[in-house]
């Protein structure tokens, strides 16, 4: 299983709620105020970067990083609070 970090600016209509219902579907947990981490297997990042293009609008800017080592400090939350 996998490690990503999903990250994004939600420019005009900042309609946040489709995505982090989405979030919420993964499990994901929230990192910092627009970084989310959660796991998955069987894809990798330009899947699910398609996948959650289906959450935000065009002008929103995404971002899907596969990652096999991380370290944080202040965070909200980090990879270890993942079920």
């Amino acid at each position: 299983m996998a490690l990503f970090f999903l990250s994004y600016d939600l420019r005009k209509a900042r309609n946040y709620q489709t995505l982090y219902d989405e979030l919420k579907r993964f499990e994901a947990v929230l990192v910092l105020e627009s970084l989310w981490c959660f796991k998955r297997f069987n894809t990798n990042a330009n899947g699910l970067t398609n996948h959650f293009r289906k959450f935000i609008d065009t002008d929103d800017g995404l971002i899907v990083i596969e990652a096999s080592d991380w370290a944080s400090v202040n965070t909200l939350g980090t990879p270890n609070d993942l079920k």
